[in-house]
């Protein structure tokens, strides 16, 4: 595949428009964008494609439907599977390089967060570099109530944006921010109202994508520079912790209790039709 040809992707929608602006949107509405391993592999391709492509100079992370991305989608590995360790290691390092490419990502990136975020689809959004949000947006990481740990560099950069306490209530002790929030500590730079933020953001990123690129590339590169090699430390420290508290009986247990949970609600919900 030539690096100008859009990947058609399954779980991911790509629209590259004339002027070198690139939408890359979360695109399965119905389970609320959650994140599959196939959405895992689906997201570093949408993102290898768009650094190489030399037709794109601004890339827009959005979602479609309600949700931006309800994170991770939960469900016990089926351990009966032949080299399900290798398959959960693989996974883990699809994850892993998600984050990589973010990091290293050389051209202007903003998030255009259209709905609720939870998790992975929050803690990414530190990795971009201009964040926008509806006014009804939630952001959550309920890592804790599952017993997992801290992942996408959030560990490190969360309490720089949002300052230690704040970080830590939601990294620790999972509270739910509001949009009003997290324009207030400087993780997102301005709320857009829903019906517009798709045309706004989009807009925004075409005024972009007219200056120089490589005026662009070597800003960001002064920006980000300087830690790229402390992300990239952080994000594999964090994926080593992450695959240990994933395989500990406490986070087994704790998505036990969910799948359990959230299958009790759908039952309920079916009883009422």
């Amino acid at each position: 595949m030539s690096t100008s040809q859009v990947p058609k992707l399954e779980t991911i929608e790509i629209i590259l428009f004339p002027n070198g602006v690139a939408e890359i949107a979360h695109n399965r509405p119905k389970r609320f964008n959650a994140l599959s391993p196939q959405s895992y592999r689906d997201w570093l391709a949408a993102f290898q494609w768009a650094a190489k492509c030399e037709d794109v100079k601004v890339v827009v992370l959005t979602g479609r439907g309600k949700f931006y991305s309800s994170g991770q989608e939960l469900q016990l590995p089926d351990m009966e599977q032949e080299n399900i360790e290798e398959e959960m290691a693989r996974r883990r390092q699809t994850t892993t390089d998600v984050v990589s490419e973010m990091i290293a990502f050389p051209k202007l990136l903003i998030a255009a967060v259209n709905g609720p975020a939870i998790g992975f689809g929050t803690t990414t959004l530190g990795l971009c570099d201009v964040v926008y949000c509806t006014p009804e947006t939630t952001f959550s990481t309920p890592f804790m109530k599952l017993a997992f740990c801290a992942e996408g560099c959030s560990s490190l950069l969360f309490p720089r944006i949002m300052g230690p306490s704040k970080a830590n209530e939601m990294l620790l002790m999972g509270r739910q921010f509001s949009a009003t929030e997290m324009v207030d500590c400087g993780f997102v730079s301005r709320t857009i109202p829903a019906d517009k933020i798709r045309e706004t953001v989009l807009e925004l990123a075409g005024n972009a994508a007219e200056f120089s690129a490589e005026a662009l590339k070597v800003t960001k590169d002064l920006i980000k520079g300087v830690d790229r090699e402390l992300l990239e430390k952080v994000n594999q420290e964090e994926m080593r912790m992450l695959g240990e508290r994933m395989a500990s009986s406490d986070s087994v247990e704790s998505i036990m209790r969910f799948v359990a949970e959230a299958a009790k609600r759908k039952a309920a919900k079916k009883a009422k039709l």
